[in-house]
């Protein structure tokens, strides 16, 4: 079985990250999509939801597994699964200067080759950050993630605007 891991912390989980996943299905026998913690990072959602997100949005297409990544290394996942390759999605190429050092350390601590996607055009431009910050300020996302993703984010009510009520502090006597 030649199986694949496509891995990312999903937060959350975008249209252009649907597109380079389902191209994936398509050349291996099975993609793990691995849900990782990248601890420098802010989350909007936990890793619950964005493991419950994920499942949902691939839940109709064959071939895709979702997975909590966890501690470690990716080499490490990738060997302890039987994974043969990661597949990253590329949007341009600052994203491969990024990438490729990484792969080359994988390959090396493991064996395990990466299999680099390009974006298709229509996604290029798409960021989780991104999509965070233009639903925080009051913008539409509905083009850009899938129904499972706006329907949360739809439920969230965004960041707090409310007045703020000044408390007077008593005169201490």
């Amino acid at each position: 079985m030649r199986r694949a891991v496509c891995p990312g912390s999903f937060d959350p989980i975008h249209k252009g990250h649907i597109e380079v996943i389902a191209r994936a299905a398509g050349l291996f026998d099975e993609v793990i999509v691995a849900v990782s913690t990248n601890y420098s990072k802010t989350y909007r959602f936990t890793l619950n939801e964005r493991l419950e997100l994920a499942k949902t949005t691939f839940s109709a297409l064959s071939g895709i597994v979702v997975a909590p990544m966890g501690e470690g290394l990716l080499s490490e996942f990738c060997h302890a699964r039987g994974v043969s390759a990661i597949v990253k999605g590329l949007r341009s190429s600052s994203d491969f200067d990024y990438e490729l050092p990484m792969a080359t350390m994988n390959r090396q601590l493991s064996g395990v080759e990466t299999v680099f996607l390009p974006g298709d055009s229509r996604y290029v431009h798409l960021s989780s950050t991104l999509i965070k910050e233009i639903h925080t300020l009051g913008g539409d996302v509905s083009d850009y993630v899938p129904r499972a993703v706006l329907r949360r984010l739809q439920g969230d009510v965004g960041p707090d605007i409310r007045p703020v009520t000044v408390v007077q502090k008593k005169k201490w006597e």
